[in-house]
């Protein structure tokens, strides 16, 4: 408890942490929030932000005290409609604009055996943590439920990168040690479905080259390691999944990566969020990976906001230009 927050865990979660303020966001910014970011491994819920419906600066603000840049979407996005019109620093994850991306697909089956929401890859797809293809990757992302989805669909999962690797085998974890993945933009056409149908990657300017990532990552603030890779639709599925080793879908690249994000989607290392509107869930990218699930957009309408919040990637990237603006990429 501090005068300006009151912190329970997660129910149901190793990891995570709910916050609950004691002060409206507009008569007060909880300055210690990024301090139980930490203490949390990396996920705090913070429900009963409903004013930032009214007033979506707060956001930003809030953003703010996570590090120095929160990130323009109008200078970013191919598709400027998913900014939000009068605070571009948003990106709004909807049905309710036209041409935004659908939503995942259901998994098949809809279940797990004992008829639970499927969390473990590669049943539940989609698993991978925000932006991994620039260099250097941002470091926190804030997403706000102005009009989530009946629960029970919608949900957002997350697994502990900090958690897995800790649990990870003696031999998995000493070959992870030095290893990198390299990511890949979605719709570069580098994904493992464009791999697997034999397409040929369309060419690329050098803004937008995959990336490599260290698979073991150590956190900037806590100095933990996580695991720190992504599955099938960002990782470079031709020249990669991995720095060093047989590339394709069907190589020793391709087999670690099964098994790794296997091992890091195990139940134990998950928490699986049903949004209530006013919710706000603050993640760290350094060291969890998430995915989202289905809902029905033909019958319903759903409205998140996300802002992203970089400043502190680590030492690893210290004094490198940003890979993806153009005529600045790294090599």
């Amino acid at each position: 408890m501090t005068a300006s927050f009151n912190v329970t865990g997660l129910p149901g979660a190793a990891f995570g942490a709910t916050v609950r303020l004691a002060k409206p966001l507009h008569q007060e910014m909880p300055q210690d929030l990024p301090q139980a970011l930490a203490d949390a491994g990396g996920l705090l819920l913070i429900p009963g932000l409903g004013e930032i419906s009214q007033d979506p600066k707060l956001l930003v603000t809030l953003s703010y005290l996570f590090g120095p840049e929160v990130e323009d979407y109008r200078t970013l996005l191919t598709r400027v409609t998913m900014a939000h019109e009068t605070v571009p620093e948003i990106f709004m994850v909807t049905n309710m604009v036209p041409g935004a991306r659908p939503p995942p697909r259901r998994p098949n089956p809809p279940l797990t055996a004992d008829g639970e929401l499927p969390v473990q890859y590669p049943h539940r797809s989609g698993w991978h943590t925000d932006q991994s293809y620039r260099r250097p990757p941002p470091d926190i992302s804030l997403f706000y439920a102005a009009t989530p989805v009946a629960k029970g669909s919608g949900q957002t999962i997350f697994a502990s990168g900090h958690l897995a690797y800790d649990a990870l085998p003696a031999d998995l974890k000493a070959r992870v040690e030095t290893l990198e993945g390299l990511h890949a933009q979605p719709g570069s056409g580098r994904s493992r479905g464009d791999a697997e149908a034999g397409k040929t990657p369309p060419p690329i300017l050098p803004h937008q080259r995959s990336q490599k990532q260290p698979v073991a990552r150590t956190h900037p603030v806590t100095g933990r390691k996580a695991l720190y890779l992504c599955e099938s639709g960002q990782m470079d599925w031709f020249d990669g999944p991995f720095v060093g080793l047989e590339p394709g879908p069907y190589g020793e690249g391709a087999k670690l990566l099964d098994a790794l994000m296997t091992h890091y989607t195990k139940p134990e290392f998950i928490y699986a969020h049903e949004w209530t509107q006013g919710d706000v869930l603050v993640w760290d990218n350094r060291c969890l990976v998430h995915a989202a699930t289905w809902y029905d957009a033909e019958k319903e309408q759903r409205m998140m906001w996300r802002t992203t919040v970089r400043g502190n990637p680590g030492a690893l990237y210290a004094g490198e230009k940003r890979s993806w603006i153009p005529g600045r990429a790294c090599g």
